[in-house]
């Protein structure tokens, strides 16, 4: 299978998908999206990759799952295209930075300045059926996004991982912590964000360890004007 990925991330990513598993999870993707509705579309799911190649990586968002409601998931954790409306855990997501960093929130869910500033944002599964979470979970994307969590903690630069929830904490073993630096709280989800992600203040938390370490911080604003997918 090619992959669309045309820089860095190229020689990783056809490491990580040259597996029997990986096989199998092509095989059961064929007959899914053959079959069934599946987010994002089938050219989505590297976009990650494709906006923020692996030497720019300084921080990790990692999610759970794509969104599974229609037009939202375009292959970047809580990101949702253009025109698209901002989902509920997006939106405690803009509630926590306007509460750590005094941005307000803009009225879309397009982060791709997020990206193309060095912000991986990867879920630990990358496709799911329409209206079902996490029901691609266990069908072999795991073992993919592991490996791209250990290329990770392989970069001499130190990498601020933040965890939301707890299909993304469990990847913390993974994380050498004597080189890199983890934050983790509940996933921004209504159900969960009072239980500790709300308060965390990841943003701030993020540029000052990426600061201390000799990196340019982030600029978590987001324009007004998403523009349009590509």
């Amino acid at each position: 299978m090619k992959l669309p990925v045309e820089n860095d991330w190229k020689t990783i990513l056809e490491e990580a998908t040259d597996t029997e598993s990986y096989e199998k999870l092509r095989e059961f993707l064929k007959e899914e999206y053959n079959s069934a509705t599946v987010y994002p579309d089938m050219y989505h799911i590297w976009k990650a990759f494709e906006w923020t190649p692996y030497n720019k990586v300084k921080a990790v968002i990692l999610g759970q799952d794509p969104y599974h409601g229609p037009n939202q998931a375009h292959g970047l954790s809580f990101s949702v295209q253009p025109g698209v409306k901002v989902p509920p855990s997006l939106k405690n997501i803009y509630k926590e930075l306007e509460s750590d960093l005094g941005i307000p929130p803009v009225d879309h869910g397009y982060l791709r300045s997020w990206a193309e500033q060095g912000v991986l944002l990867l879920n630990t599964v990358l496709t799911v059926r329409k209206g079902e979470p996490n029901s691609h979970r266990g069908k072999g994307w795991e073992l993919v996004t592991d490996e791209v969590i250990q290329r990770l903690n392989e970069k001499e630069s130190p990498v601020v991982f933040i965890l939301w929830g707890n299909a993304s904490i469990q990847k913390r073993e993974l994380i050498d912590e004597s080189k890199h630096y983890v934050l983790t709280s509940p996933h921004p989800s209504p159900f969960s964000a009072r239980k500790g992600f709300f308060g965390s203040r990841p943003f701030s938390k993020t540029n000052e360890l990426l600061q201390e370490s000799g990196q340019e911080p982030i600029d978590w604003r987001l324009p007004e004007d998403p523009g349009q997918e590509e």
